[in-house]
C-alpha cells in the first residue's frame, strides 16, 4: 500500500486538512495584535492553553493516562522535548508574522514537509523515493538562492521549518496519546510562561486595552485545536504522506502576506518559492504515480 493509501486508510487525512487550514489562516489573528512582544503572546498562548486542554482531557476520560506520564521517565523526557520544539516555532512564527515578514514564514513551512521526508527517511527508517530526493534537492536550490540574496529571513524560515519537523516526528515517537500528550506539553511550560507574563505586565506603562485582553484569552483555544488535530495526524499516518497535506497551510499564508499584508515579493523570494512550488510538484506526482501504483 502506498503512503498516500495509508494516509486515507489510517483516517488521519481529515484531521490533517482541519490543522493546517486553521493555521494557514493564524497570520490574520495575530494582526490583531501588533504592539505585544511576541514573548508576551507566547506566554499567553501557553497560560490560556492549560485550561483548555485540561477540560478536553477530562471529557475524554484521558485524565489517568494524564497523571501516570509524570511517573515515567521516558514519557516525561520525550514530551519536554517536544516541548521545547513546539515553544521554539511558537515563539519565531509569532515574531515573524509581527515584525512583518509573512513571507519567510511561509518559505519555512512549504520546506517543511521536505524536513519531513528527510526526518523520516533518517530517524523512522521510511524510504526516499528517487523523485523524492530530486524534489528536496530542487528545494534546497531555493533556500541557496536564500542564502546569497535575502539572508536576513532564511534563517527564520529553517527554524520554523526544522523545529515544526522535530516536533511532528518526536511526537509520532511519543507513547503518549494526542491529548494527555499536550496536556503534559502545556503543564511543562506553563511554570515559564506564568512568569514571563507577569514580567511584561510589569514592564508596561499602561494595561492592555479590554480587545487585546480579549483576543490573548482565547490564543488557548486557538493553539490547542490545531495541535491536536495535528498530533491525532501524526500517529495516524505515515510522517511522509502527513508532509502531502501540509501545503495548504503556506499555500494561504503566502497569498495572505502578499494580498492582505502587501509584503513585497523580490526576485529572490520569487525564485525560492518557484523552486519550492516545483519541488512539491514533484513530491506530490510520485505520491499520485505510487497510489495510482
Amino acid at each position: 500500500m502506498s503512503e498516500a493509501e495509508k494516509a486515507v486508510h489510517s483516517g488521519g487525512l481529515p484531521y490533517a486538512f482541519g490543522a493546517y487550514l486553521l493555521w494557514g489562516f493564524f497570520p490574520i489573528y495575530f494582526m490583531f495584535l501588533k504592539g505585544i512582544a511576541a514573548g508576551e503572546i507566547l506566554a499567553h498562548r501557553i497560560i490560556w492553553s492549560v485550561p483548555v486542554v485540561m477540560v478536553i482531557l477530562l471529557l475524554r476520560g484521558q485524565w489517568q493516562e494524564f497523571r501516570s506520564a509524570w511517573s515515567s521517565p521516558r514519557a516525561l523526557g520525550t514530551m519536554l522535548l517536544s516541548a521545547i520544539f513546539i515553544a521554539i516555532n511558537w515563539l519565531f512564527y509569532v515574531a515573524a508574522i509581527v515584525e512583518g515578514h509573512v513571507l519567510a514564514t511561509s518559505i519555512g513551512y512549504y520546506l517543511n514537509p521536505l524536513v519531513n521526508v528527510l526526518l523520516g527517511r533518517i530517524f523512522l527508517k521510511e524510504r526516499l523515493t528517487r523523485l523524492q530526493a530530486v524534489a528536496v534537492a530542487v528545494a534546497m536550490i531555493g533556500v541557496a538562492i536564500l542564502m546569497f540574496e535575502a539572508i536576513d529571513t532564511l534563517w527564520i524560515s529553517l527554524i520554523l521549518a526544522f523545529s515544526f519537523g522535530s516536533y511532528g516526528l518526536v511526537r509520532k515517537m511519543a507513547p503518549l496519546g494526542s491529548v494527555p500528550g499536550l496536556a503534559v506539553e502545556v503543564t511543562i511550560l506553563a511554570p515559564i510562561a506564568l512568569t514571563a507574563a507577569v514580567v511584561f505586565a510589569q514592564g508596561r506603562a499602561e494595561a492592555l486595552p479590554m480587545q487585546s485582553e480579549a483576543l490573548l484569552a482565547i490564543s488557548g483555544f486557538l493553539t490547542v485545536i490545531p495541535l491536536l488535530l495535528f498530533a491525532t495526524a501524526a500517529r495516524k499516518m505515515s510522517y511522509t504522506a502527513l508532509g502531502f497535506v501540509q501545503y495548504l497551510a503556506p499555500s494561504i499564508v503566502f497569498l495572505l502576506g502578499v494580498f492582505l499584508f502587501h509584503e513585497p515579493l523580490d526576485w529572490a523570494k520569487l525564485a525560492c518559492f518557484g523552486l519550492i512550488w516545483t519541488a512539491i510538484a514533484i513530491f506530490s506526482w510520485d505520491a499520485l504515480r505510487r497510489m495510482r501504483a
